[in-house]
């Protein structure tokens, strides 16, 4: 498994999770220590993705082709 199909597989939703994780963090009521970090969670998921997001997914062999099928027409 190369670098670019685990961070499309994990990487990449990995940091939308952790994202979403510091939303929750940041509006609990239950522990300050989440609250404190919530927005520090936001932001490291926030630059996670902002990196994850730039690496081209894998070509499929012999095709040319990329391995993102969501949007065949767009040019990265």
């Amino acid at each position: 498994m190369s670098f670019r199909a685990i961070n499309q597989k994990y990487l990449e939703p990995g940091s939308q999770i952790l994202m979403v994780l510091g939303i929750v963090a940041l509006c609990q009521p239950w522990n300050m220590l989440l609250h404190t970090y919530g927005l520090t969670i936001i932001l490291i998921g926030l630059i996670g993705f902002n990196i994850t997001s730039k690496i081209a997914p894998e070509e499929k062999a012999g095709t040319g082709q990329t391995g993102d099928a969501r949007n065949p027409g767009a040019q990265h």
